[in-house]
């Protein structure tokens, strides 16, 4: 007969057995650096397993001598002492010298290659050049042909990407883990990183350097696609929001409401208003997430969006809007049909 206390530990060792596997799983770890989608990425694993094998001689070789310290060359109690003067070896001296010189330098040695090939002086032949600039808490994409984009960054797969990294305010730090490593967005400068996206599909990024209040919820991300769906994505932006359909009289009045409140005075919507401060909204309602990467783009969370943006991120320079629900919901659906 099994017993009510083997049942329960049963149960316990599947349900652990069952989140390992599930923690192993690609789709339970999307913020995971040990799935490379790009040759930087694979540089960086490859990098970061040559410095692991080193550690591992080191630990090896420090265990080793330790266990002979201990039971070989030690005395006993009872034993006498050793009566010989101790000696110096001149080769043992030399050993333990340059044994740490050459592991530093095998280290080393790739670790700034990987560096150097991460941001070459030169982009790439065929590379999209894209100025990325980050604020306090969002990301802005500015590609050369002049689309623009929001917390949602695009590029064609097997091209190479250069990004130009600048700060508008303070110190941030752009991290996309499958795709490469971090580099620092300093106000002032422009920082580079130049990689080739091998693998499609949508890879969650981050501001990895702390920035404030709603650091945590600076979130980006990058969507790898085909060469035809980016060239697709590419014009789409280019060619301005579409017509509110006529149909929609509910997103018609929301254009009325959305060209008589502040939002004209931040948002960029094209051909509608100019605002620079805040994300550009012209193609907001094809957007999968807001406020930066926070909420899934859904009527709901737009309205929860507008009504209190400090709720959702604490330090936002979006004030709440107060609409009355008749004009915010048909603000929803205007911001929902730029499309």
């Amino acid at each position: 007969m099994i017993s009510r206390g083997s049942n329960s530990y049963s149960l316990a060792m599947q349900v652990a057995i069952a989140l390992a596997i599930g923690g192993c799983s690609e789709k339970g770890r999307p913020m995971t650096t040990l799935a490379p989608k790009s040759d930087l990425a694979q540089w960086i694993q490859s990098l970061y397993i040559q410095v692991t094998i080193w550690d591992g001689i080191i630990l090896a070789i420090v265990i080793s001598a330790f266990v002979l310290a201990v039971f070989v060359f030690s005395s006993r109690v009872g034993e006498a002492a050793p009566t010989s003067a101790a000696s110096s070896d001149l080769g043992l001296e030399i050993a333990w010298t340059l044994g740490p010189t050459l592991v530093l330098l095998m280290i080393s040695v790739p670790t700034i290659r990987t560096i150097f090939r991460s941001q070459p002086a030169v982009a790439p032949a065929g590379a999209l050049e894209i100025k990325v600039v980050a604020h306090q808490w969002w990301w802005e994409f500015d590609y050369p042909d002049g689309a623009k984009a929001s917390n949602e960054m695009h590029i064609p797969v097997n091209r190479p990407i250069r990004l130009e990294l600048e700060s508008a305010d303070i110190i941030h730090s752009f991290w996309v883990p499958q795709l490469g490593g971090k580099r620092d967005v300093v106000p002032g400068q422009i920082n580079e990183l130049t990689f080739v996206a091998t693998v499609p599909g949508m890879y969650p990024g981050q501001c990895a350097e702390f920035c404030g209040l709603s650091h945590a919820n600076m979130r980006f991300r990058t969507f790898v696609d085909s060469p035809d769906d980016f060239a697709k994505w590419d014009h789409d932006q280019l060619a301005g929001p579409l017509a509110t359909p006529a149909n929609n009289q509910l997103a018609a009045d929301g254009a009325k409401v959305f060209a008589d409140s502040p939002c004209t005075t931040c948002h960029m919507v094209q051909g509608i208003s100019k605002g620079y401060i805040g994300p550009d909204l012209t193609h907001f309602g094809s957007r999968t997430t807001l406020a930066a990467g926070v909420l899934q783009n859904t009527p709901e969370n737009v309205a929860k969006w507008i009504e209190d943006p400090q709720e959702i991120k604490p330090g936002a320079n979006m004030p709440p809007l107060l609409l009355p629900g008749p004009k915010l919901n048909a603000l929803v659906a205007y911001l929902e049909s730029l499309k």
